[in-house]
């Protein structure tokens, strides 16, 4: 899964307050607070090793080497690496995980169809 980078923040950049977005986002930064693309999109987030997030992650693909603390909703896909953490409940279409990966918490997969809302 590899999309263009349309967002990029900085491993210095912290930024409180939840964050919408459609395309691609990339963070080496920290986010405190909700970070969400729409549904209906085929918007991706990645996070590198560096990257962190307290909040909801709502967003159709994920890429995941650092750490969120909060759920996440992907929708479409998510691939953790091995450095990634997540503290909280995890659902998704297709789940790829590295050796290493570390989630605590559910894991529950969305089924095609469903018209369950995050949230």
């Amino acid at each position: 899964m590899k999309q263009a980078i349309d967002i990029l923040i900085g491993r210095t950049a912290q930024i409180r307050g939840d964050l919408d977005f459609c395309g691609g986002l990339h963070l080496d930064g920290r986010i405190m607070g909700n970070v969400r693309a729409p549904d209906d999109s085929s918007s991706s987030l990645s996070v590198s090793e560096e990257g962190s997030i307290e909040g909801t992650v709502e967003v159709p693909n994920v890429v995941l080497n650092g750490t969120v603390k909060g759920d996440i909703h992907a929708r479409e896909r998510l691939v953790l690496g091995a450095q990634a953490k997540v503290l909280g409940n995890v659902q998704y279409g297709i789940i790829e995980m590295s050796l290493g990966a570390q989630i605590q918490g559910k894991l529950t997969q969305v089924v095609e169809g469903s018209h369950e809302r995050y949230g």
